[in-house]
């Protein structure tokens, strides 16, 4: 038994810098178990321990990575047990995902404005430079600079006319921020609808197809209608998604809108104010 040890050992010991030559890692740190376990006494060169822990980590993450993917296929898997519903509730969450995006992007560019624009719109006005502040607010691409350009546009004009010239193009930047808006909020309605009709739906399928087995037992019935089930689910946790979307973009969009009010009225005490 000795002398297989050690013929276990030098073989190891001989090809621990090269492939492995057996197909299976397994083989390599059992050898070194039954070495350990057979002879206590043995004293085991420094570098099969660090090998033996490296097979170890290796095989743990392999075995993690392989959990994984069974948990991922089953996921999937258990979705397309939903039914034909699960179509069009997939096609929504497609479409509101692609909303929020491009509503997310469309948001945020038009919030970013220079914080002293509104200074700088004062100073060009106050000392009679109305060329300049129009250049200003002209070349600034954002919904303020198009509602205060507009304003001066109407210098010189009746503060009431400004200020409904100012109050139309508000509005349309408003119409333009909304625009497709209310697709979040049709979906974060129609899902949960769709995804009780496919439960509905497949729970009348399941009792006609029960009614034909003369004593169905409790485990069939549960396992038949928790799959059922998954559509009202789906519909839900879309529904919730597209909701807080909708109210995210939304609570923006009347960040930037009060900005908006701010900036209109501040240009009105600005015209208000008497030329240097």
């Amino acid at each position: 038994m000795v002398g297989c040890i050690e013929i276990t050992i030098n073989s190891f010991l001989r090809c621990n810098k090269l492939p492995c030559r057996f197909s299976n890692p397994y083989c390599t740190y059992v050898g070194i178990i039954i070495v350990i376990s057979t002879n206590k006494k043995l004293h085991l060169p420094k570098i099969i321990k660090p090998m033996f822990d490296i097979l170890l980590q290796v095989d743990t993450l392999s075995k993690a990575t392989e959990a994984t993917a069974a948990a991922k296929e089953s996921v999937w898997g258990l979705l397309m047990k939903g039914g034909p519903l699960m179509i069009p509730l997939f096609i929504l969450f497609g479409i509101a995902v692609f909303v929020f995006i491009e509503r997310l992007i469309v948001v945020r560019k038009v919030s970013r404005i220079a914080d002293n624009f509104m200074s700088m719109i004062r100073d060009n006005i106050v000392t009679g430079n109305i060329a300049a502040a129009r250049s200003l607010s002209k070349n600034t691409d954002n919904p303020i600079a198009r509602m205060i350009d507009k304003g001066i546009q109407r210098i010189g004009k009746p503060i009431d006319a400004i200020e409904k010239s100012m109050d139309n193009v508000g509005k349309l930047e408003m119409y333009k921020m909304e625009r497709n808006l209310t697709i979040l909020s049709v979906i974060a309605r129609i899902a949960p609808l769709f995804g009780f009709v496919g439960t509905i739906v497949g729970l009348v399928l399941l009792l006609k197809d029960f009614a034909t087995i003369a004593n169905p037992s409790v485990s069939q019935i549960a396992d038949a209608m928790y799959v059922k089930l998954i559509t009202s689910a789906s519909g839900l946790i879309i529904g919730m998604l597209a909701y807080l979307g909708y109210s995210f973009l939304d609570t923006q969009i009347n960040r930037t809108a009060n900005r908006m009010e701010a900036a209109s009225s501040e240009f009105i005490d600005i015209l208000q104010e008497p030329t240097r």
